[in-house]
């Protein structure tokens, strides 16, 4: 019976010290601990994009006819003033001709109506005849010459028209699709152009920034103008992901916040002389910033509870403090800036927060500075 009470004792006694063993293990594990520091960062910020030509010009016909040639291919480099289409010239050649003809004979009626205006002078100072023919003799010079006028103005209207039937492009670009070919039948009322030029040389990206973002920025710079003229350049990340080669700038901010979204729109250029960039793409502008004396930690050390966000700050002794966190995030998808919460020197458990609690006891596992 003895024997028996001493080994219930000594079962008792291992069972403790496994209890206790367990409890250590548990609420002493060891976590990686950082501690932070401010220092200067460059922050990249991302906004979705959609690119445009700088010009996309629509190009319709000014007269009605059908193709007589085609001069262009699509997708091809043309210069301004460069001839895109003909159309058929004859029907405004005939115009052309017979309203040549027409102010050739009006001249000849005010010639006519000139000599017989300053006959009837002549006889006026003889008192051959009255007053009243010579006033006729005027009004019917002055009728020659307004149909004088008149006809000219319709020769100017016929050369016009005439010049139409070349169609040609009105600045530097690529041609668009061409839905009508030669012998197609085409009028300034069509629907659907006859291409489209896109001036490709410099391609606008327009992206939209927050109000707040915005304000932010203004009050760093001063002014709307000083913050296009402070902007630092900027990149663009193309829908495949790839980092487009050329940097662009910011070149205006609208003055009008979307009402819907609470944004508002800006426009970049970049430069596109190797035709990498088209127009109707989208991708995200890549916007650099310079800030002093930030403290940058990982998402990793941090978690969220009721849309509030905390890290655990490791006390002295080894126990867990949570504290809430002002944070904005970076794009990087990484890292936050942290705006209120912690100090330099505070040190912040930075992986596994997840199986934390507030007041918990841990073994610190020293990570690099931040």
């Amino acid at each position: 019976m003895k024997n028996l009470s001493q080994f219930i004792t000594i079962l008792c006694f291992m069972f403790l010290i496994s209890c206790k063993n367990k409890q250590e293990g548990e609420f002493h594990q060891a976590y990686p601990v950082l501690t932070v520091t401010s220092a200067p960062a460059e922050i990249k910020e991302s906004y979705s994009a959609s690119i445009r030509g700088r010009q996309d010009i629509e190009i319709y016909p000014q007269v009605s006819g059908t193709i007589f040639r085609l001069c262009v291919q699509e997708g091809e480099k043309v210069k301004k003033g460069e001839t895109l289409f003909v159309i058929d010239p004859v029907p405004y050649q005939a115009a052309l001709r017979t309203a040549t003809a027409n102010v050739h004979a009006a001249q000849a009626q005010v010639e006519t109506a000139r000599l017989t205006y300053e006959s009837k002078q002549e006889l006026f100072r003889e008192n051959v005849i009255s007053e009243y023919e010579l006033s006729t003799a005027r009004n019917a010079l002055s009728v020659a010459n307004a149909g004088l006028e008149q006809a000219r103005a319709q020769e100017v209207n016929a050369r016009n028209s005439l010049s139409y039937t070349e169609v040609k492009s009105p600045s530097d670009g690529i041609v668009g699709i061409l839905p009508y070919r030669t012998g197609a039948l085409v009028n300034p009322s069509m629907a659907q152009p006859l291409t489209t030029v896109s001036d490709n040389s410099q391609m606008y990206v327009y992206f939209s920034m927050t109000e707040n973002r915005l304000r932010a920025l203004i009050r760093q710079y001063g002014s709307p103008d000083e913050t296009i003229k402070q902007m630092p350049s900027i990149e663009l990340q193309l829908n495949d992901g790839s980092l487009y080669e050329e940097n662009g700038y910011i070149e205006s901010i609208s003055g009008v916040i979307n009402q819907q979204t609470g944004t508002v729109s800006v426009r970049s250029v970049f430069p596109n002389e190797n035709r990498m960039l088209f127009s109707g793409g989208i991708g995200n502008v890549v916007i650099p910033y310079k800030m002093d004396d930030v403290i940058v930690i990982p998402q990793s050390a941090t978690y969220e509870l009721q849309d509030k966000v905390f890290a655990y700050k490791v006390q002295e002794n080894g126990k867990l403090s949570a504290v809430q966190l002002q944070l904005e995030k970076l794009n990087d998808g990484t890292d936050y800036i942290v705006r209120s919460g912690l100090q330099p020197g505070d040190r912040i458990v930075s992986e596994g927060v997840g199986l934390l609690q507030d007041g918990m006891e841990i073994l610190v596992k020293e990570t690099e500075k931040q």
